[in-house]
């Protein structure tokens, strides 16, 4: 994958401004105390699907062709990922299928049913995940919405950054959670 650059992700903001809510960075008055620094927090639980993993998602999605919207998409993911391409697939009319370790929580696996996906429960891990969703899309031609390796998905959650510049422009640190399950 190539180097993005900050043209990268502004772009992907203009992309995503209507459809991917700005969500609010606010001080956090008592962790801020306790650290004995001034605190904000980014609450991307306000986002659709309550993860700045929308971002991307719909980013990825968008950049399809009609042709492959028209195949379907797939990922793999145990979590937060996986809701963010049901729910826009759903939103965009688009058939989706997600590739889940077989014990993801109930109540992930559900909520991403919740959003029309359907839903394929299959090894112990994403990488285990990953080899059934390589044999999916040969057999049906899904385009692959990748959780973590795909430059539209990056584009699409780093402007997570942005909006967070735009609200305190005067920060001196930014420090951000990153997990991914694979």
């Amino acid at each position: 994958m190539d180097c993005l650059s900050p043209d990268d992700i502004y772009a992907a903001a203009k992309q995503l401004s209507s459809k991917i809510i700005n969500t609010p960075t606010l001080p956090a008055p008592a962790l801020s105390k306790l650290l004995g620094c001034q605190l904000y927090l980014k609450h991307e639980q306000l986002q659709h699907t309550s993860s700045f993993k929308a971002r991307g998602a719909y980013l990825a999605i968008l950049a399809l062709s009609d042709a492959e919207r028209a195949q379907g998409v797939i990922t793999m993911s145990a979590g937060n990922h996986a809701q963010a391409v049901a729910y826009h697939a759903q939103k965009l009319n688009i058939h989706a299928t997600i590739v889940m370790p077989k014990q993801t929580p109930f109540a992930k696996v559900e909520r991403t049913r919740a959003f029309g996906a359907e839903i394929v429960l299959e090894g112990r891990n994403l990488n285990e995940c990953e080899k059934t969703v390589e044999l999916l899309q040969r057999q049906y031609g899904y385009s692959l919405i990748h959780p973590y390796d795909d430059a539209h998905v990056i584009r699409g959650q780093g402007t997570v950054g942005l909006e967070i510049l735009d609200s305190v422009p005067d920060l001196t640190v930014l420090l951000f959670l990153l997990a991914e399950a694979a």
